[in-house]
């Protein structure tokens, strides 16, 4: 998972606001990801259209009538980094949201490459 400087685990916090119930879901979907990396295809992953975007992922989660997506990557072949949580409240993802992923995503390859 993505890490800012300060310590603070973005996606962590993000999933830990939730219930419990939605956690589960949640952490399922995530073990699901770290068991088949890019194996895992739709529906429960998807990559976010646009040149912009490139390299971005979402992991598609469904719970009740909640719509749940965690963005991420993989730097490496079956690695993902978890970048940013959202409850999806849109037909059409929030592109500040796709921007706030994408800014993390930047920020860890820069960080990484030190």
């Amino acid at each position: 998972m993505y890490e800012k400087k300060e310590g603070k685990v973005p996606v962590l916090e993000f999933i830990l606001g939730l219930d419990p119930k939605q956690q589960a879901k949640i952490y399922r979907e995530i073990d699901l990801l770290e068991k088949f990396g890019n194996k895992l295809h739709y529906p429960h992953v998807d990559t976010i259209k646009g040149d912009k975007y490139k390299g971005l992922w979402e992991l598609r989660i469904e719970f009740s009538s909640n719509i749940f997506r965690i963005f991420y990557f993989l730097p490496r072949s079956n690695n993902a980094i978890l970048l940013h949580g959202i409850v999806k409240k849109s037909q059409k993802t929030p592109r500040k949201e796709l921007d706030v992923a994408l800014s993390r995503m930047k920020d860890y390859i820069v960080e990484g490459s030190r």
